[in-house]
């Protein structure tokens, strides 16, 4: 055997034993008559000791090593003279009595410690390395962990874990597909799935009335921190539910994630909001609740004063920053040009602060009042020492620019702990958004979407104001999961395809297998599918799923560490009859 223990395993109670270790060289420290070795896996780090008396050929093996060499070394263990508390190992040391390089390695781009000296792109280039280093391990260990936990939750429940396929057929809806074509089938090609939506209905139908599967999804669109060309999805689907039903099922999932994944216990219901409400008060469908700063709409008070900017607006929205009156005038600035942001959107901003006496200080006092700038902060729950801060223009642009806003004030303020959690489920989404370029209706969610059956009938009269058996699950501003009861009766179904513009030949040549599937008895189903890499990030306090995910891709989709995608050969093409025909370079 190469190794008889690990790394990060020898205690006290080994003192005398003969062991033997192999792993990296983590650090060479050559003090003339002692060299001292740090070798490391990913189960800890031991100190190795090569003495005076060692013989000639250990210590010259131990002279010529170098970082990252991947070494095998035989000796007893002995008690540390200069004892490490901060290392598990740190009791501990092994004298070496047979030292081997099982491989020399090149001196590394970067450092493989806790903090690396490595920008993303280069430790994106050499990830094989980057995976060694300790944050990147634990995050692979909790995503293992995660998974476990997972899987044991589920199949306790009566889930069955049933594999769909990754070859499919594409579809016009939702995001751009990845597309692969089909040698045997010249000029067609299979889509990647975004997801196995119909397949997990086609289980139910089949009778498999608790479905799951933790499974790769493929979407072609423009990335950012938390999304990836590829990434993973808890997906599960249940039979002869409601949407209470399923909700209740991934709670106690979450509750037991929480419980066993972060020691974090949550007695009690998750709080419910409705889409409206959550769009409302926090102007996200994903709201963080973890502190307060909820909108105040104050359009009726601010307006007709004869400040045009306000006169003029559809809605005029403030928060309350608790404590903030303080903000100095560069501070405020600072606010007003975050606003100003392509990304957030706002033109400007207003702000007022309640003094200590009550009196109220605006950045708009040559048009109101102190009763108005008074009734402003009764309307704001603002209190001697807070800070009112304001947007107005267009509703919807004005209620995303305000959610921003109110994000990097409570950053500011150190109210977004990532220790802390705040779960919820949002409900009762719109089932349909209307799209002026299109000029059509799209599924918010998903054209299997189930409406609330009473307001089936505005279809006919309303479209836009039907509300969906849909939910998602939020916690801390992020939406870990999301899913809906879903349309099983073939009549509605057909219903949902003319509001979403689907000619009966159009729906059935991209639907048809699973409509048709729905006339030999489809029974009532939902489910629900949860972001696995975004879960593990969150448990793991990070921003980025990128360090969950062991070989992820950068920022423009590329993996750059084996340079894909790539163009592939001439041969290849024409065995595919394909032709590539690349745009012109302006």
């Amino acid at each position: 055997m190469y190794r008889t223990h690990t790394c990060g395993e020898l205690r006290m109670d080994n003192l005398n034993q003969t062991v033997t270790l192999a792993g990296w060289v983590q650090k060479v420290r050559n003090l003339g008559a002692m060299t001292f070795i740090d070798l490391r896996d990913r189960y800890g780090i031991t100190q190795l000791a090569v003495e005076e008396h060692s013989p000639a050929e250990i210590r010259e093996a131990a002279a010529h090593l170098g970082r990252e060499f991947v070494v095998q070394a035989t000796g007893r263990v002995i008690e540390r003279a200069s004892k490490n508390p901060k290392m598990p190992t740190g009791d501990i040391e092994v004298a070496v009595e047979k030292l081997t390089v099982l491989n020399a390695a090149q001196t590394p781009p970067f450092t493989i410690e806790e903090q690396s000296d490595g920008g993303d792109d280069l430790r994106m280039r050499y990830r094989y390395l980057d995976l060694r280093r300790p944050p990147l391990q634990r995050a692979m260990a909790l995503r293992h962990r995660m998974a476990q936990s997972i899987r044991s939750f589920l199949d306790g429940e009566g889930f069955l874990e049933i594999e769909t396929p990754y070859m499919i057929k594409s579809t016009p809806e939702g995001a751009r597909d990845f597309v692969v074509p089909s040698r045997m089938n010249p000029g067609e090609f299979y889509a990647l799935p975004q997801s196995p939506q119909t397949f997990k209905q086609l289980l139910m139908v089949a009778g498999y009335d608790r479905y799951f599967q933790i499974v790769r999804c493929f979407r072609d669109e423009d990335l950012r921190a938390d999304r990836q060309p590829e990434f993973t999805q808890v997906d599960c689907e249940m039979s002869f539910v409601e949407r209470d039903d399923v909700l209740d099922v991934f709670e106690r999932l979450a509750k037991h994630m929480f419980r066993n994944t972060v020691g974090v216990e949550f007695e009690g219901a998750f709080p419910r909001m409705s889409w409206h409400e959550a769009m409302e008060k926090y102007g996200s469908d994903k709201p963080d609740i973890r502190f307060g700063m909820t909108f105040n709409d104050v359009t009726g008070l601010m307006q007709g004063r004869g400040f045009g900017v306000f006169d003029s607006a559809e809605y005029i929205g403030a928060i309350c920053a608790e404590g903030c009156a303080v903000y100095t005038r560069k501070q405020l600035d600072a606010l007003t040009d975050f606003v100003k942001r392509p990304q957030v959107g706002a033109k400007g901003m207003v702000y007022a602060r309640v003094e200590a006496d009550g009196n109220v200080k605006s950045s708009v006092d040559k048009f109101y009042g102190q009763d108005d700038l008074r009734a402003l902060a009764a309307a704001c729950g603002a209190k001697p020492g807070d800070l009112i801060l304001i947007l107005s223009g267009e509703k919807k642009h004005t209620l995303t620019a305000l959610s921003e806003l109110r994000l990097e004030v409570a950053g500011q303020l150190g109210l977004r702990d990532k220790t802390k959690f705040a779960p919820l489920w949002v409900v009762d989404f719109p089932l349909l958004e209307w799209d002026e370029e299109a000029g059509r209706f799209f599924a918010m969610h998903h054209p299997f979407t189930s409406p609330k059956l009473e307001d089936v009938a505005l279809f006919d009269t309303d479209p836009g104001r039907v509300r969906a058996e849909a939910y998602d699950f939020v916690v801390n501003g992020v939406e870990v999961g999301g899913g809906s009861i879903r349309i099983h009766d073939s009549k509605l179904q057909q219903k949902m395809f003319e509001v979403l513009g689907f000619t009966p030949e159009e729906a059935e040549k991209q639907f048809g297998f699973l409509t048709n599937a729905f006339r030999f008895g489809a029974p009532p189903h939902g489910g629900i599918a949860f972001g696995f890499d975004r879960w593990c990030s969150l448990f793991g306090g990070s921003d980025s799923i990128r360090d969950y995910i062991a070989f992820p891709k950068n920022n423009s989709g590329r993996d750059v560490m084996i340079d894909a995608p790539a163009s592939i050969s001439d041969a290849q093409l024409e065995e595919l009859a394909l032709r590539v025909e690349l745009p012109e370079k302006e």
